[in-house]
């Protein structure tokens, strides 16, 4: 066992990426292919995106800025589709490793980017009771890749365990690269989701027990 902690994002990750019905939505509507993400990643630290991630716009105003960006990149947007396009459905595999996860006692949180603190009811209910701690952008007013928020998810996830647990302890989990760099950086075990299958062996050989159906020891 080379870490003792994991940290899980939730887009991407836990449930499938928003990317795919983004795609979805630039094909119905005859955008080009990548609008989305590109527009989320010009200015990524003050567009309309960013800034609805730290809770410092609600709805009609990130509504407004986005497809303000989008008209300034000569293109029409409908915000209220590309915010549609963030209920990803949970991957069954990867809640199943949060279960094993927690079963053998390893000390779990979930970081994540968001628009509006998460539902504790239904299936995503279920899970994030599987988890220490949670750490959501909107609520924190902080968001993913500033270090911040990391070093929050750390001291959140030491406190609910009673013992210190440093970023060197922990693996995490994210399906963007950009998010993944500063958690490196700070000494995170970093496993880039991009397949689940070969992430969950990434983690299984971090952990030292399997993660891909086997029986948890």
């Amino acid at each position: 066992m080379t870490v003792s902690a994991v940290v899980f994002d939730l887009g991407g990750v836990l449930t499938e990426s928003p990317i795919t019905a983004f795609t979805a939505y630039e094909e119905e509507a005859g955008l080009p292919a990548g609008l989305i993400v590109r527009l989320n990643s010009t200015d990524p630290d003050t567009n309309a995106w960013a800034r609805f991630e730290r809770n410092e716009l609600d709805v009609a105003g990130f509504s407004a800025a986005f497809e303000a960006e989008a008209l300034a990149a000569g293109h029409r947007v409908d915000a209220a589709r590309v915010l549609g396009a963030l209920r990803g459905e949970l991957r069954p595999a990867m809640v199943a490793a949060v279960r094993r996860l927690r079963e053998a006692g390893l000390p779990l949180a979930l970081l994540s980017n968001n628009v509006a603190p998460m539902e504790r009811t239904g299936p995503l209910g279920d899970l994030l009771g599987l988890f220490d701690v949670i750490v959501e952008s909107s609520v924190e007013g902080v968001r993913k890749p500033e270090p911040e928020i990391y070093r929050r998810a750390l001291a959140r996830l030491s406190d609910a365990v009673g013992r210190p647990i440093e970023a060197t302890d922990c693996a995490y989990l994210d399906d963007l690269g950009i998010n993944l760099k500063p958690a490196r950086a700070l000494g995170f075990s970093t496993v880039k989701v991009v397949d689940p299958a070969v992430a969950l062996a990434e983690l299984s050989e971090l952990v030292g027990f399997p993660l891909d159906g086997a029986v948890v020891p």
